[in-house]
């Protein structure tokens, strides 16, 4: 019984201090005496504690939010811009001997690039723009990350904070336009409608009877209310009979 614990024993032992899991994310790199040696797959490894160190690097894409920067757009705007960034190891020897945390480094490499490339932009670019400036912060932060063994696959612009004096001018603006699309949009309406009677008045002057009817239709509006106030209309024809009748007698 105490040869089976201590053979137990030993090979818990064993297990611990000799071998080591890597997982299916994971790749290990290896050291033998201080020198890299291999990248090492997943599965069970068996380590020489005295001439082996091993590193294990995750290799699964990674999130890594860009904080608040103080910006200033090419048009002198101060603004505040974050993001977030999207990359992965590609190569773990890499990521482990050219630098030493690839997260931290990659992290502020994007904050300064964004500084860079969003201060060659104005304002109004930045707002329409932000799917191309993004593109353009991705490729420069991918280019330079390449010794570092790192793919970055997407850098997103989260929000773009202006100030609110700023905000209060573009609001002013913004009402400012509205109005002037309401003016213009009622003087063409008073346009139109000028020029909808001038056509209806001509019309009525070349049709015989026709203002008699249309005087006819306005009284039986008139008279459909249920004010106690009585108008009488006159047709101007008749007005104009009786001034020839008038004019015949003299």
């Amino acid at each position: 019984m105490m040869l089976l614990l201590i053979f137990l024993g030993f090979i818990a032992f064993t297990i611990t201090r000799f071998i080591r899991q890597i997982n299916q994310y994971e790749r290990g790199v290896l050291f033998t005496m201080g020198k890299f040696s291999r990248i090492v797959e997943p599965g069970w490894f068996i380590l020489l504690p005295i001439f082996h160190l091993l590193k294990k690097v995750d290799i699964r894409t990674k999130t890594v939010d860009v904080p608040n920067q103080e910006v200033i757009t090419k048009d002198n705007i101060p603004i505040q811009v974050n993001a977030v960034i999207y990359f992965r190891v590609m190569d773990a020897a890499k990521a482990v001997i050219e630098v030493e945390d690839f997260i931290y480094a990659t992290s502020q490499l994007a904050q300064t690039t964004m500084r860079n490339s969003i201060g060659a932009y104005t304002l109004d670019q930045l707002l329409q723009e932000r799917t191309s400036v993004a593109g353009l912060i991705r490729e420069t932060v991918d280019t330079a990350s390449d010794p570092w063994g790192i793919d970055v696959q997407s850098v997103e612009l989260k929000d773009i904070i202006l100030p609110d004096s700023l905000k209060r001018t573009i609001a002013k603006v913004a009402e400012a336009e509205r109005e002037k699309k309401s003016v213009v949009i009622a003087s063409e309406g008073e346009v139109l409608a000028a020029k909808n009677m001038a056509d209806a008045a001509e019309t009525l002057s070349h049709a015989p009877g026709a203002l008699h009817l249309r005087t006819l239709a306005s009284i039986n509006d008139i008279s459909s209310d249920q004010s106690n106030t009585t108008v009488w209309m006159v047709p101007v024809e008749i007005l104009k009979a009786l001034e020839s009748f008038g004019k015949s007698k003299h």
